[in-house]
């Protein structure tokens, strides 16, 4: 429960929420027994034809005259003591013992009834029927109280759980987000989700079962067995004898429980990924007229998630016939020794002491209803188990990722960093993703200010890699990227990646305006500034001529609604508007039409001056844009230098270039 413990600190920063739920669950409880009490006055009231006054006046009367009589009993045994000896004589000591402890309890009933009687006298009825009809009044009037106290508290628990999720909801984002592409990678976008969700959600749901009726239940319970103790404790324990045994068994069931919770969540996440992939790539699945075996991948992961969660139905439904068990058991056995204590009028049971005198018809029926009272919360207690367990099985899983640290962080005391000015080093550098298959080997490449980079290589070779170190999506595992003689890994990324615009194959646009898609990454750019980055795009007056609303028109979710060519040069004009001292341009044109191709490269030509562009792409035309080209092989640069150069010493080159130019043909 350690992780779920953190997740419930978050609803303890709402203290005063909580304090007052716990305040009214207290009311709700105190109204619990003090109804149930009302058992009490109303059986005497009917089975003696009596008001409380009248009842009072007689109880006090039958307790002075059994005091004079035990006063009698007690003078009489202690004039035999002194002529008896031996087995006699411990005798008559027992029964002096036993008649001083039964006038005790005389005198103090006769000193409760005097307490009570001027309340009695002055504000209730003579009558006998006025006197019930008095306290029905009164044990409507509380369960009414006890029923807005029980919304109220309902309510503030709702309000605490809600917050906590809020806050817990916000803290899993701001971690996510911090994470690195590793991590992302690993998890993936169906784990998150679920996480983010699901888990959560369960979170939620155990926060507010904990203040909720783990709180408000056993303070009920608490309440009647303060009652039932008070009328004859030792009668109580007598009775609680199959308790432990009944709470073994549950903690027995709670651990089951949270493995079995563990595994449905587990399930979960795969029944997201099939949902994830399978919506995303709807196109491909219906090309290829793979409905079917969609269905049938859904249909076996839900069957597994329908097993975990019998499994889960199995343990949860074991853990009421326990409780119920340990509430009939209970009664039972308070029937069994009350009904003896009752009717042989003994104060003793197996030799053990009772009570001080022999109890009433009407005490053990009070008893009796504060043993139901007991019994009800204690039922609704074992729905408790299985929803603090799933929270807590959950709370592990939001917090195995919340607890992940990005290897990709800020250092502690990162330097002041000017626009990039100088070069950009890389030295020695390795990577990999796993020991043992490396993507780049001892890469090294100086890049002087202002100079246009093209890297080309066959894929999977690590172009792509490469470019993604200059933003730090990733550390070189060995060596170091230097950004004006100053190692990336002790620049604070915001710093770094304020100065880099970064365009990709895969132009990830959001289900927002034109206007916002442009501006992301600069919010604080005015409307003009965009509309003159979109013209540099060429971007304007498609946006302007072909979009019904222009510059406010909603993409729709990835930008959907826009061709590939519009949703690459809205995604320059984005890069522009951000004016990088680095450009990194990932196959950026290599799923548009030529038509766009031509105009972003008119745009590119007249941008990338002044700046440090890094190009990845297999295209001629953007070949052209380069000073110098990289050729990758095997994750090292098999060879450096200008087209010329390359075509005429660089088979691989040549081999790449004859590949493209057919292609283009």
């Amino acid at each position: 429960m350690g992780n779920f413990a953190r997740a419930v600190r978050l609803a303890l920063h709402y203290y005063w929420t909580v304090a007052a739920s716990v305040l009214c669950a207290l009311v709700v409880a105190l109204l619990w027994g003090g109804n149930i009490s009302f058992l009490y006055p109303l059986v005497e009231v009917i089975a003696k034809n009596q008001s409380l006054g009248q009842w009072a006046d007689e109880a006090i009367l039958e307790a002075d005259q059994a005091i004079a009589r035990y006063n009698v009993t007690i003078g009489e045994l202690t004039a035999q003591l002194p002529q008896a000896e031996g087995d006699p004589a411990a005798d008559i000591k027992l029964q002096i013992s036993v008649a001083r402890a039964r006038r005790e309890a005389a005198e103090r009933d006769v000193d409760r009834y005097l307490l009570w009687k001027p309340w009695i006298d002055s504000y209730l009825p003579r009558d006998p029927f006025q006197t019930l009809v008095v306290l029905v009044v009164l044990l409507l009037l509380g369960t009414i109280v006890k029923d807005a106290f029980l919304t109220l508290s309902s309510f503030l628990v709702d309000r605490v759980s809600n917050l906590a999720t809020f806050d817990l909801r916000n803290e899993f984002y701001r971690r996510t987000l911090r994470l690195d592409l590793v991590s992302f990678n690993e998890s993936g976008t169906s784990d998150l989700l679920s996480r983010f969700t699901h888990d959560v959600e369960n979170v939620g749901t155990g926060i507010q079962t904990l203040f909720g009726r783990a709180v408000r239940e056993p303070l009920k319970m608490i309440s009647c067995v303060v009652v039932a103790a008070y009328i004859c404790w030792q009668l109580l324990l007598l009775s609680l004898i199959v308790a432990p045994l009944a709470g073994f068994l549950v903690t027995l069931l709670a651990k089951t429980l949270k493995r079995a919770n563990r595994k449905a969540l587990e399930e979960m996440s795969s029944l997201y990924g099939i949902l994830v992939e399978s919506f995303s790539g709807i196109k491909v699945v219906k090309a290829f007229t793979m409905e079917r075996y969609e269905r049938n991948r859904f249909h076996q992961t839900s069957k597994k998630c329908y097993r975990k969660a019998m499994r889960i139905a199995l343990f949860d439904g074991l853990i009421n016939p326990v409780t119920e068990l340990m509430g009939i058991s209970t009664i039972c056995l308070a029937i069994l020794f009350g009904a003896y204590l009752v009717m042989s009028q003994e104060t003793h049971l197996f030799g053990i002491k009772m009570s001080n005198r022999p109890l009433s018809l009407s005490a053990l029926m009070w008893f009796y209803g504060m043993l139901a009272g007991i019994s009800d919360p204690a039922r609704r207690l074992s729905e408790v188990f299985n929803r603090l367990q799933r929270a807590s099985a959950a709370a592990d899983r939001v917090y195995q990722l919340l607890d992940r640290e990005p290897t990709v962080c800020d250092p502690p005391r990162p330097p002041s960093i000017t626009r990039h000015h100088r070069e950009l080093v890389f030295d020695r550098v390795s990577f990999h993703y796993y020991a043992s298959q490396p993507v780049l080997e001892e890469i090294d490449l100086r890049i002087p200010f202002g100079e246009t980079i093209a890297i080309v290589g066959p894929n999977g070779c690590g172009k792509s890699t490469l470019a993604n170190l200059i933003p730090r999506f990733f550390d070189p595992v060995s060596g170091s990227v230097r950004l004006d003689g100053i190692d990336l890994r002790n620049v604070r990324l915001r710093e770094l990646r304020s100065q880099i615009g970064l365009v990709t194959q895969e132009t990830l646009l959001f289900d927002d305006t034109v206007l916002d898609n442009i501006r992301y990454g600069c919010p604080q750019a005015t409307r003009d500034q965009v509309i003159e980055a979109a013209k540099q795009a060429h971007a304007h007056r498609f946006i302007e001529q072909k979009l019904e609303h222009g510059y406010q028109t909603i993409v729709g979710a990835g930008g959907g609604r826009l061709s590939g060519g519009q949703r690459q040069r809205i995604a320059l004009a984005r890069a522009i508007l951000r004016d990088p001292a680095i450009l990194i341009l990932d196959e950026a044109t290599s799923q548009i039409d030529l038509e766009s191709e031509q105009l972003i490269h008119k745009v590119l030509e007249q941008f990338i001056r002044h700046r440090t562009t890094v190009v990845v792409t297999h295209r001629l035309a953007t070949l052209a844009l380069a000073n110098r080209i990289v050729v990758m092989d095997g994750g090292r640069i098999a060879d450096l230098g200008t087209h010329e150069q390359l075509m005429g010493r660089s088979d691989l080159y040549r081999r790449l270039h004859q590949i493209q130019f057919r292609e283009t043909a």
